[in-house]
């Protein structure tokens, strides 16, 4: 009885305390994301573009061979964006290499 008593209380302190962990990981993921947008903002005022990373040419050139996995994935190599971020920065760039690309 005094052993089950003890799991119950520490699988409630357990759940307790990954509850409160996860809440404070979502306020400070809503904090950096309004930092991030204010940055933008700061940015696009003073008429400052963020510098394009180093590499992006390998990415470009698997896109043009129709290598879209593996562009993504040489991005995330280089820029270390998650797999969304990712995903949509190769999709972006696809677009403007395709209307670079010249007309057969």
């Amino acid at each position: 009885m005094n052993t089950m008593f003890l799991l119950v209380v520490l699988l409630g302190t357990a759940g307790w305390i990954t509850s409160t962990v996860s809440l404070r990981v979502k306020s400070l993921q809503l904090q950096a994301d309004r930092a991030e947008r204010r940055l933008a903002l700061v940015l696009d005022h003073l008429g400052i573009e963020e510098p394009e990373p180093a590499g992006l040419d390998e990415v470009r050139a698997l896109i043009r061979e129709d290598r879209t996995i593996a562009a993504i994935k040489a991005y995330r190599r280089i820029t270390g964006a998650g797999l969304a971020e990712a995903k949509r920065a190769v999709e972006d760039l696809a677009v403007t290499v395709q209307k670079a690309a010249p007309r057969a």
